[in-house]
């Protein structure tokens, strides 16, 4: 069984973004994301009401980063410090030794390749870094793009938990290390 240590926080360069802690700065992008109707019905959330439910998620998301439970990086990009979106290794299993990644972008910047370009880095640092045997990555079956992006980096389909309480059903996506390290763009 192994430990993953989150201190210091990994900040991630790409050629385009920085993949750094989320802070208090950023109450009002995350707000906006969390507020979003589309992004939030794709990632099966409720919407956000108020700014403290922003300042809220940022602290509890920081305090499990320090108890190493996930790792969640803001992105932004080189030329800006502004959050644009997030992506995350959490649902960890030592036994198992794999995570799962959750993302969501802002629509502004949604179709320009950037969170293929966060993914890349992160799947980079769970397989690397963490050597995680497997990456999942859970998605409703309405959320096209976030499947089209997991099938891109070779995710494979493997099942389907039906959500009884909205009707809808998400999806099961795996990608293993050494598929990884085969494929890798």
């Amino acid at each position: 069984m192994k430990d993953y240590i989150f201190s210091p926080f990994p900040k991630l360069l790409t050629d385009r973004l920085v993949l750094r802690q989320m802070n208090s700065d950023d109450i009002h992008e995350i707000f906006a994301l969390r507020s979003d109707k589309l992004v939030s019905e794709l990632i099966n959330r409720p919407i956000a009401k108020d700014v403290k439910e922003a300042l809220d998620y940022i602290q509890m998301i920081n305090e499990g980063i320090s108890r190493n439970d996930w790792v969640l990086w803001a992105i932004t990009l080189h030329d800006s410090n502004q959050l644009i979106g997030t992506i995350c290794l959490w649902n960890f299993s030592t036994e198992l030794e794999k995570g799962e990644v959750g993302y969501e972008l802002s629509p502004t910047f949604q179709g320009k390749g950037i969170m293929q370009e966060a993914l890349s880095a992160v799947l980079n640092y769970g397989f690397e870094n963490l050597k995680l045997l497997a990456i999942e990555g859970i998605v409703s079956s309405n959320n096209l793009n976030s499947i089209r992006i997991l099938e891109k980096n070779y995710f494979k389909n493997t099942g389907f938990i039906k959500e009884e309480e909205n009707r809808t059903s998400s999806i099961v996506f795996s990608l293993s290390n050494n598929f990884y390290k085969k494929n890798k763009l």
